[in-house]
């Protein structure tokens, strides 16, 4: 029997490796995730992403918090209980099993008929567009042929919520771009919840309805991908997500309603204000490079020296020195755009609704 794609929340989450480890391997995670829905723990090496995986799956027991699914908590449950499918980086298939026996594996631990572990199979390669490949053994395929069977047999069994480790880790760029689609496909076409863990920014992007950001052990952000690139919390999430211009200024004054101005370079520029801030309050101006617009020295344009030029095929990146600043701007090389050359006066500009003041942040705000 299908179960059902089931709601799961993470409480107050934390996990500790006992006196003298350092500092909690998760802090005081709280997350909901929606039934069918796709969401991506982001974050660098050490952040805690997989720990909290790991505890949701129930390799590792929590040292605080719980964690539910559909209100009940399954903390008590051993992970061949909690009907999760698991997909590892390595993949982990049975080097000695073909693909069908691999796939049928999870079906013949729990005892399935032989019919219905045939038909699972045959259904589940069609499904990871492998069919005939029931024959093969692992040492016979590619790395993504290998990452789409462990996924069906993740799958195998009708899981309540899946989870995946970095499992395209191992794989290059031009074929984890044409895994994730498929991953996408797949989880749409089941609508089984989802998690999964990535340290590849564009990764989670492409795949989850939502990020979930991690950094030390805590959860800083959660958002759909536009929300987290375009309006981020914090410096931490700004940098992570590509590449950002976060310009130290000035509080100048409230502009239009959901809008204030700062002062930089002496010039003042237009945010979009998301709290109030008084005049003369310092602060972390956060523009992406694709959102500063180039152009010769105009009024009310922060003017400057272009430092660098770089073509990088259908745009070129820019360095801007103006005054003690470097800004960043990145120009879509579309007919009649203006092409500008190191040593080139430019003025720079962007519209207010593409910036947003963060809060400077010190050491400590870092280290809680």
């Amino acid at each position: 029997m299908q179960h059902p794609p089931q709601n799961l929340s993470l409480r107050a989450l934390g996990k500790s490796y006992g006196a003298g480890s350092g500092e909690p391997a998760v802090r005081d995670v709280s997350l909901e995730i929606a039934k069918g829905e796709f969401v991506a723990l982001l974050g660098p090496s050490g952040s805690g992403k997989t720990t909290t995986l790991m505890m949701i799956a129930g390799f590792e027991q929590p040292s605080s918090g719980d964690i539910l699914v559909d209100g009940r908590s399954i903390l008590a449950m051993s992970p061949s209980r909690r009907d999760i499918g698991v997909v590892f980086q390595n993949y982990a298939l049975f080097p000695k099993m073909t693909v069908a026996a691999n796939i049928g594996f999870p079906l013949r631990m729990r005892g399935r008929r032989r019919a219905e572990i045939e038909a699972t199979v045959m259904r589940l390669l069609d499904l990871i567009h492998l069919p005939g490949f029931g024959g093969r053994y692992p040492n016979q395929l590619s790395g993504g042929q290998q990452q789409r069977v462990a996924l069906a047999r993740a799958l195998a069994f009708d899981p309540r919520l899946l989870l995946l480790d970095e499992p395209m880790g191992a794989l290059d760029r031009k074929l984890r771009e044409q895994l994730q689609l498929e991953v996408k496909r797949i989880q749409r076409a089941l609508g089984v919840t989802t998690v999964y863990v990535t340290h590849d920014q564009e990764e989670a992007m492409v795949l989850a309805d939502r990020v979930a950001i991690m950094d030390r052990g805590r959860l800083v952000q959660v958002g759909t991908p536009t929300e987290v690139y375009n309006r981020p919390l914090t410096r931490f999430v700004a940098q992570f997500l590509g590449t950002a211009n976060l310009l130290p200024a000035r509080v100048a004054g409230s502009g239009a309603a959901g809008a204030a101005e700062a002062e930089l370079a002496g010039v003042r520029v237009g945010f979009s204000a998301t709290g109030p801030r008084p005049a003369g309050t310092p602060i972390e101006l956060f523009v992406r490079p694709e959102c500063v617009l180039l152009g010769p020295p105009a009024a009310g344009s922060l003017d400057g020296t272009v430092d660098s030029a770089i073509f990088v095929g259908e745009s070129t990146r820019y360095t801007v020195r103006v005054g003690e600043h470097t800004i960043l701007a990145t120009s879509h090389n579309r007919s009649g755009a203006p092409v500008f050359a190191a040593g080139d006066r430019v003025g720079l500009r962007w519209s207010t609704e593409n910036s947003i003041a963060l809060d400077p942040e010190s050491a400590a705000s870092r280290n809680p």
